[in-house]
């Protein structure tokens, strides 16, 4: 094993590294972030049909969307492809057009994973960070853990006190790309028994999109690009599913039913959602419509039954109750009280207001419940990991330098990021450990 520098560089950056299925977002850490200073980037590789290969951020010099192919690194959550995700990250890591291009080895690099990742991933991960980024310091958590360093206080009362640390009780509802996640953060960790998951996000509901459009209307198997937007741009979750299904079949006109212009990516580079009646000035002759009906709330109901589409597993309502029972007595009322829902798809209207109406007759009488939605969702854990970043004794306990890693080795960085193993203790010109069982004396 290489033994530790008796010297290391002066750890002067922290990189807030949020690696999603769908997108990264990242950015430095300072006094004066805001969500502008975000740089969102897609987590894939893409192929157009001009065969034309686009990676990461490249895909915003994309004119034609039609039929584009996607290689994603993140399945299910978890980094299964490490050939992509390595070129999307040197994109973003070593070019020097890029705005989070920094000495790594001087820089504390914060990168979420999935709750629960499987041991060799998580080793590669960090074989990768030290081994061939080089950075100095690094930190590897759950994008759900970080959230609790954001002020939650401050998301359901803007006069309360400013927090300065890591909230007592918050429970994170992560409505991601690749699942749907449930996870009690007390006093900064996640509590492991308490999680639950369901194999049901954003991913899924496009597909489910793309065959009933396919079924009942037209092919739309290979534009996985053009439903995602019209997924993005009306699907709600229905307060009354039943009512809402009435309303299509009965009524040839109503609120519910829109048209979507298809984008044929010369006259129309972007689709147009409208109601039935209207007509778009291309005329009617050159256009390509879908009718959106039904699809807009029976989409995201399957967050509430995935059953449907034969995953057996509990609904998102069911599956928060049960994180919530599995908890100490003590914390439950609280984390009812602080439900954070975070991901892309907790900007599908009506998602809160579906989840206060079926939580309030499963909660205790005497417990309150209040679920609130970030004004980013989707930036919120890396606001949280930017807050965490600039909580310097904080992120001291927390992080793991180099030159631990290069003394101690993968074994022990795994305990270390579990907490089975105490933080270092620096001192002058050396980075030295507590050490957890006696060391053999040379010789």
């Amino acid at each position: 094993m290489v033994k530790a520098s008796a010297s290391q560089p002066r750890l002067s950056n922290v990189l807030v590294f949020d690696n999603g299925a769908s997108t990264i977002k990242a950015g430095f850490a300072t006094r004066n972030t805001d969500l502008s200073d975000c740089t969102v980037v897609p987590n894939c590789i893409a192929r157009s049909r001009d065969r034309r290969l686009y990676i990461g951020k490249q895909l915003e010099n994309c004119k034609d969307f039609g039929s584009i192919v996607f290689r994603q690194p993140v399945e299910k959550g978890y980094i299964v492809n490490w050939e992509s995700q390595k070129e999307i990250w040197d994109r973003l890591l070593l070019d020097d057009e890029s705005p989070l291009k920094c000495d790594a080895k001087t820089t504390t690099l914060i990168l979420t994973e999935a709750p629960n990742a499987p041991t060799p991933l998580q080793t590669n991960v960090d074989q990768i960070i030290f081994e061939e980024y080089e950075f100095g310091a690094y930190y590897r958590c759950p994008a759900s853990q970080l959230i609790s360093w954001n002020d939650i206080g401050q998301l359901f009362d803007p006069g309360t006190q400013i927090q300065h640390g890591a909230a007592e009780c918050v429970l994170a509802v992560d409505c991601g790309y690749s699942f749907t996640q449930v996870i009690p953060v007390i006093n900064g960790k996640p509590y492991q028994a308490g999680i639950r998951r369901i194999d049901v996000g954003g991913k899924v509901l496009t597909n489910y999109l793309k065959e009933m459009f396919s079924i009942r209307q037209l092919n739309m198997m290979d534009e996985t690009y053009i439903v995602n937007e019209i997924k993005e741009s009306c699907c709600y979750v229905s307060s009354d599913p039943k009512r809402d299904l009435d309303i299509c079949k009965r009524k040839k006109r109503n609120d519910i039913v829109k048209e979507y212009v298809l984008p044929d990516y010369k006259n129309l580079h972007k689709g147009i959602l409208r109601d039935v009646p209207e007509r778009y000035h291309l005329g009617k002759d050159m256009e390509q419509t879908l009718l959106v009906g039904n699809e807009r709330f029976m989409a995201p109901e399957l967050l509430f039954h995935p059953g449907d589409v034969g995953y057996r597993q509990a609904g998102l309502t069911e599956i928060i109750m049960k994180s919530i029972e599995s908890v100490p007595e003590e914390h439950r009322a609280l984390l009812l009280a602080n439900i954070v829902l975070i991901g892309g798809n907790a900007l599908l209207k009506g998602l809160k207001e579906r989840l206060e109406a079926e939580l309030i007759p499963m909660a205790p009488e005497n417990h309150m419940v209040r679920i609130s939605i970030p004004e980013d969702p989707i930036k919120f854990a890396w606001q949280g990991g930017v807050a965490l970043g600039n909580n310097k004794t904080a992120l001291e306990q927390h992080r793991v330098t180099r030159a631990d890693y290069q003394e101690h080795g993968a074994t022990w960085l795994a305990k270390r990021m579990l907490g089975q193993q105490p933080p270092t203790i620096q001192t002058a010109g050396s980075a030295a450990t507590v050490p957890n069982k006696r060391r053999r004396s040379p010789g």
